[in-house]
């Protein structure tokens, strides 16, 4: 979150950032780390194998209606922002005899929202700008079941760029700034277009379930962690 000319110190377990510097300016912004996100659609691919490549996973999860209760904590490396937990690990949550691969891939996928949305929480806290809409990049930004969800979960428009390498074509731009190719940062606005918007459908209270879930199964994974943490010191 680009928070301007001036650095906001976090409280709410965020990187103060520079986002970026150009003709005689800076910029500040708050940065969140997730380490799981899109790297999960690899785990289900390469490791479980329950698709064989990751386009598969968004017709896989589409074909259910909802994870029916499935969460899935992708703590493979722990958990990054804002719970920065080392010792997390990852967990599934609520899997009864009718869970499926599709209702697994589905929880898998809006795993990454629901992380996304705890660090834009957490960013909004801190700077106490409210996210009026969220510009998107990278692969992931590719699957629509994922963007559409991710704006259900937020209440805010999702908007997908035509191009999603954003991080390159930042650097071109900034380069293009520094050896005036371009005069201006608002001449840079003029060459962002959009691709798709995606606009909320999920009734709000249905949304907050779904986010109380989560935070259940967060809960969870970390009292996993430190039960294994304390079993170690225990053994010591």
């Amino acid at each position: 979150m680009n928070t301007g000319a001036q650095p906001v110190e976090s409280s709410h377990n965020l990187v103060t950032t520079i986002a970026w510097q150009a003709l005689g300016q800076t910029q500040y912004a708050l940065e969140g780390s997730i380490f799981i996100a899109g790297a999960v659609v690899q785990w289900l691919r390469d490791g479980l194998g329950i698709i064989r490549s990751a386009a598969e996973i968004e017709p896989l999860a589409a074909s259910v209606p909802h994870s029916d209760g499935v969460y899935f904590v992708p703590a493979f490396a722990g958990l990054g922002a804002p719970h920065w937990n080392a010792h997390a690990r990852g967990t599934l949550f609520g899997l009864t005899r009718g869970t499926t691969a599709a209702h697994i891939a589905r929880a898998a996928l809006e795993s990454i929202a629901y992380q996304s949305f705890d660090v834009l929480a957490a960013m909004e806290a801190d700077s106490g700008m409210r996210v009026n809409e969220l510009r998107v990049d990278g692969g992931a930004s590719a699957n629509d079941l994922l963007m559409q969800f991710q704006a259900d979960l937020l209440g805010v428009h999702v908007l997908r760029p035509r191009s999603s390498e954003s991080t390159a074509l930042g650097a071109g731009y900034l380069a293009g700034l520094a050896v005036g190719f371009w005069r201006d940062i608002d001449e840079l606005q003029q060459h962002w277009s959009l691709e798709r918007r995606f606009t909320p459908s999920l009734p709000r209270d249905d949304a907050a379930r779904c986010l109380a879930g989560w935070q259940r199964a967060i809960l969870a994974a970390k009292a996993w962690a430190d039960t294994r943490e304390a079993d170690a010191m225990d053994d010591g």
